[in-house]
């Protein structure tokens, strides 16, 4: 296996942190989330398909920013539409034409999209199509799956907020149809909502996609209670693809949210949904923010939309990705090291399953060592993200180092 890599100015700039922000780095991005002592905690640039830390090491980005980049860090058209975004302001007291265009693009391609309107967070979007579903329908219940954000209804760490702000919110496991409808059938009376992410990807397990009728039974049982259907598309959006999931698996939610890979990095989100339900942002419900109606993410997504679109860019990633699992299946198969690629084409991640000794924990952190050594850069506990910027190169060594990185864990298992 490589030495390890010098971190050193990585390292200091975390103790420099540690004195100034709380944990020195917000949330996931802790080194404890990696393995720690191997992994970079400071990032000095990205380029295309790579990014590069303050240390100067270079690395094949399979973490995108947690999913935002989908074209490639550093896109030109992109940033070249913000900078000319900049030159005419992009924070007013009103909004800017661009809303609009930005509204009819997400109409036009997404299935549930009959009105949008636009904020800066996955959390934010969130936390606002549960507003506007609890609006809509005057209930109360949620029921969840998957993850959906840092604020209080949904955080699954619970430090500094309330009890009664998870009365109403009961979580259902992802293609699991009979414990959902033992669910509704529990809080049919007072169900506002179903939110759930509408391709499973819970923490350290296999991504999934949904079982024939998961999502159908979901869409049947919302409809007979009055209840809406949110689909949490913050990942899958703009990358499963054009119109997200639900396209793909032709059920249509009553709002859904998008967000990440919708901008290639620059942060909006979006909640979509049928004009009869998002009516009530108009008067009933209130969602305002000083910063929602800035422009220049809204310039990033419409020209990060028209590439994605113009060059058919998504196919040609799910075809890039099938080859990529199809080639890293085979070398795992032939590692003889229990594990597995899972999750979708545009979204691998891969899993050591649990073993009766427990000594699958070693093999995760002994794969993510041999790899981040290497010059590829995954996250052990979350699935990872393919760009339209990695190179036929990129791929060819991703499968090498997944190649000689089982072989390292094979041999010390």
């Amino acid at each position: 296996m490589n030495n390890k890599l010098n971190l050193s100015r990585s390292e200091q700039l975390y103790k420099e942190a540690l004195q100034l922000i709380p944990g020195g780095i917000l949330g996931i991005r802790r080194p404890y989330n990696f393995v720690e002592g191997e992994y970079p905690i400071f990032i000095e640039k990205g380029k295309d398909g790579h990014i590069t830390d303050v240390d100067g090491n270079d690395y094949i980005d399979l973490l995108c920013s947690y999913g935002p980049i989908i074209l490639g860090h550093q896109n030109e058209e992109v940033d070249q539409a913000v900078i000319e975004q900049i030159k005419k302001g992009f924070c007013f007291n009103l909004a800017q034409p661009m809303q609009n265009e930005l509204a009819r693009v997400m109409r036009r391609l997404i299935p549930s999209a009959e009105d949008s309107i636009f904020l800066k967070t996955g959390s934010d979007a969130t936390t606002a199509a549960v507003r506007i579903a609890r609006g809509f329908t005057d209930k109360k219940t949620i029921l969840r799956c998957g993850y959906h954000g840092w604020h209080s209804w949904c955080v699954e760490v619970k430090g500094g907020v309330p009890e009664n702000l998870y009365e109403d919110v009961y979580e259902f496991k992802y293609n699991d149809t009979e414990g959902l409808k033992k669910l509704v059938n529990e809080h049919k009376d007072n169900l506002a909502a179903i939110i759930m992410t509408p391709v499973g990807h819970p923490l350290s397990q296999p991504v999934v996609e949904p079982q024939v009728g998961f999502l159908e039974t979901a869409r049947e049982l919302t409809t007979k209670s009055g209840a809406v259907l949110i689909f949490d598309e913050i990942r899958t959006g703009f990358r499963v693809s054009m119109g997200g999931a639900q396209e793909r698996y032709k059920v249509t939610p009553d709002l859904s949210v998008f967000g990440k890979a919708m901008a290639n990095g620059y942060p909006v989100s979006a909640v979509v949904g049928k004009k009869e339900i998002m009516e009530v942002v108009s008067g009933k419900v209130f969602i305002s923010s000083t910063f929602f109606p800035n422009s220049l993410e809204m310039a990033a997504a419409l020209k990060t939309i028209e590439i994605l679109e113009k060059n058919n860019h998504l196919e040609k990633l799910w075809q890039k990705g099938q080859k990529l699992l199809e080639r890293l299946e085979s070398v795992i198969k032939k590692s003889g090291v229990p594990a597995q690629i899972t999750g979708l084409p545009v979204m691998p991640y891969i899993f050591f399953p649990r073993d009766d000794q427990k000594k699958y924990k070693l093999r995760r952190t002994l794969f993510h060592t041999f790899a981040i050594r290497a010059g590829v850069f995954m996250q052990p506990y979350h699935h990872s993200y393919i760009a339209v910027s990695h190179t036929p190169e990129d791929f060819d060594r991703i499968v090498e180092v997944f190649e000689q990185g089982l072989k390292y864990v094979k041999e010390n298992v």
